[in-house]
């Protein structure tokens, strides 16, 4: 599966942004989709996940109450809506995708278990 990730911009703190995720190649809901972030010098860390099936969620608790991640198996797309953003948002956003399933309640996931990968959109908050 191909991902193309799109959305990233420069918006002030307290602003809000909204990315998509658009896969092509595969059958888009027989994959759990994720999205990561990783800012300068930094490892690249989980943001949130939305499990093939059950369409369960899970975010990170930097970002819990402020984005929400959601699916749409008709149009093979994932977007994270990313609400209140604060400078320590500032990073490359990655979607993924994993054949995995996945539980609620997760507060991490390792990069490693996601197969494939987009190429990153950048999100910049000044503050």
């Amino acid at each position: 599966v191909q991902l193309q990730a799109s959305g990233g911009g420069l918006v002030q703190a307290g602003g809000f942004l909204r990315l998509s995720c658009a896969a092509s190649g595969g059958s888009f809901s027989l994959y759990s989709m994720g999205w990561f972030r990783q800012a300068p010098g930094k490892e690249r860390e989980f943001v949130a996940v939305i499990s093939r099936g059950s369409g369960i969620t899970s975010l990170a608790d930097s970002v819990k109450g402020r984005f929400t991640i959601s699916r749409d198996n008709a149009k093979n797309t994932a977007d994270l809506q990313m609400n209140s953003l604060n400078p320590e948002d500032t990073a490359v956003y990655y979607c993924a995708a994993s054949q995995r399933r996945f539980s609620s309640g997760l507060h991490s996931i390792n990069p490693n278990v996601f197969a494939y990968w987009g190429q990153g959109t950048q999100v910049t908050v000044s503050s």
